[in-house]
């Protein structure tokens, strides 16, 4: 049964990843919908405090980096082809900046439904830009440092870019190809 419910969350999961994927953004000025922004500020804060407690290098990094999005809830899903999406909030120098959408599609040997967080560190301006132009994707398998109770990893930069998970529900299974693709918006 559990496997059964399982399975149909990640194809939902999927689904709704890749219509929202392949969906032309349009008129669409809003990254993040007006009514969902203050929910995903206090998540952001929260995955902040969860994620500085748990690894003091990441403590470190929310105070020096640059900028850093934080994407509290991102749901992912497969079944084969599988799919992830969250929303975000940027922050450059320590002060909220705009959101973002995180959405990541891939293909390969997967099953399962999985919650986490990502954060992105931005060790330069140059890297933030990049992001906030849009011209940021993650390709294959990104160098990824997941946080686990009790461990404490070195997070290192590749081309003025650190990516730190944080593994939140769920269970899934994977050995796949794929890439993360981000649309950034301004606060209004």
């Amino acid at each position: 049964m559990f496997c059964m419910l399982l399975f149909t969350t990640a194809l939902i999961a999927q689904n709704d990843t890749i219509r929202d994927w392949e969906t032309d953004r349009g008129d669409r000025d809003e990254v993040v919908d007006m009514e969902k922004r203050e929910k995903i500020i206090r998540d952001a804060e929260e995955a902040k405090n969860v994620i500085s407690q748990m690894n003091p290098n990441a403590a470190r990094l929310f105070d020096s980096a640059v900028g850093y999005a934080i994407f509290p809830n991102v749901g992912k899903g497969a079944y084969i082809l599988g799919g992830a999406a969250g929303n975000g909030v940027v922050y450059e120098n320590g002060e909220r900046v705009g959101f973002a959408e995180l959405r990541q599609l891939d293909i390969g040997l997967q099953i399962g439904g999985q919650a986490f967080r990502e954060v992105i560190f931005f060790e330069t301006q140059a890297a933030l830009d990049r992001f906030k132009n849009g011209n940021l994707e993650f390709e294959g398998n990104a160098s990824a440092v997941i946080i686990e109770e009790g461990k404490s990893r070195n997070i290192s930069f590749q081309d003025g870019v650190a990516v730190v998970t944080m593994p939140k529900a769920g269970a899934m299974v994977e050995l796949s190809i794929g890439g993360q693709q981000f649309s950034y918006g301004e606060l209004d």
